[in-house]
C-alpha cells in the first residue's frame, strides 16, 4: 500500500517521535499522506528528523509539541494542523506511558493518574477536539491504539491494562456516535513489540528469549507489524470496518498461549 493510496489526504499521529508512532507517520507518508508529526518531547530533534523524513517522500509534515492529557494543548494541536492543512482526514492516537510494577493495590494515586490522564484521557481528549473538526468535514478516520492487555489482564502493567481496556470502550462508543458523520474509529491492540518504550523486556536475551519462545509466531514484533494494520484502517480498503479492535499479537490471544512478563506496547 505505498502506491498513494491516502493522497492527499492529511494525518495527525500523537507520539511519533520513535517507535510505533513514528513507524505509523512514515508508512501513512509513503501511502501519500501528509503528516502532523506530534509528541510531548520535542527538543531532542528525533520528531524533526521524522518530519525530514516525510519531506524527502515529498511529503508535507509539521511538528508540534503537545502534552495530550491537558486540553487547552490538544486543543491547539487540532487548530494548528487544521490551519496548516486545511483540513483532517486521519488521526492515529499513538502517545501513551506506561509505569512498569505496580499492582493495582500497589500502585501510587500519582501513577495511576498519570497513566490513565495520559493514555485514557489523553485519547479521548485528541478524539474529541480532531473528532469535532472531522463531524464538521462529514468525513474522518480515527484510529486509537489498545492493547493485549486492554483485552486480557497481565502482571506488572496495573493501571496500564486499564487505561487501555477504556481505550477500547471508547473506540466503540466513538464509533457508535460519529458514524453518522461519515467518520470511521477503531483500534488496535498490539502484542509485545521491540520499541524503547519496554526495552527492560527485551534487552536482556534470556527474558527476549523468553518472551519469543511464549508467543505462538515465535518471536516479538517489530514497529513497522503495527504501522501495516493501521494503514490498512487508515485506507479505504477498510471503509466498511468501524467499531472494531484488531489484535496484532502473534497469536497471544489463542487461548493457551500467554507470554511471560507481558508488555501491551
Amino acid at each position: 500500500m505505498n502506491d498513494g493510496s491516502l493522497g492527499s489526504r492529511v494525518a495527525i499521529v500523537t507520539g511519533s517521535r520513535r517507535g510505533i508512532g513514528k513507524s505509523i507517520a512514515l508508512a501513512l507518508a509513503r501511502a501519500g499522506a501528509d503528516i502532523f508529526a506530534c509528541d510531548v518531547v520535542l527538543d531532542d530533534q528525533m520528531l524533526e528528523g521524522v518530519a525530514g523524513e516525510i519531506r524527502a517522500m515529498g511529503r508535507q509534515a509539521a511538528v508540534f509539541k503537545v502534552d495530550i492529557s491537558d486540553s487547552r494543548g490538544v486543543e491547539a494541536m487540532a487548530a494548528e494542523a487544521k490551519g496548516i492543512f486545511g483540513r483532517i482526514d486521519i488521526l492515529v492516537n499513538c502517545a501513551g506511558i506506561w509505569i512498569p510494577g505496580d499492582t493495582l493495590v500497589e500502585c501510587p494515586e500519582e501513577n495511576w493518574d498519570r497513566v490513565i490522564d495520559t493514555n485514557l484521557k489523553g485519547t479521548f481528549l485528541c478524539c474529541k477536539a480532531v473528532g469535532a473538526i472531522m463531524a464538521r468535514q462529514k468525513r474522518g478516520n480515527i484510529i486509537n491504539l489498545s492493547s493485549q492487555v486492554g483485552l486480557n489482564p497481565g502482571f506488572g502493567v496495573g493501571a496500564y491494562s486499564v487505561s487501555k481496556a477504556g481505550i477500547i470502550m471508547l473506540t466503540r462508543q466513538l464509533a457508535l456516535e460519529l458514524a453518522r458523520y461519515n467518520i470511521r474509529v477503531n483500534a488496535i491492540a498490539p502484542g509485545v513489540v521491540m520499541t524503547d518504550f519496554n526495552r527492560d523486556l527485551w534487552i536482556d536475551p534470556k527474558s527476549a528469549n523468553r518472551i519469543a519462545g511464549a508467543i505462538p509466531v515465535g518471536r516479538m514484533a517489530e514497529p513497522d507489524d503495527i504501522a501495516r494494520p493501521a494503514l490498512f484502517l487508515a485506507s479505504d480498503d477498510s471503509s466498511y470496518v468501524t467499531g472494531a479492535v484488531i489484535t496484532v499479537d502473534g497469536g497471544w490471544q489463542v487461548p493457551g498461549s500467554r507470554p511471560a512478563d507481558p508488555d501491551g506496547r
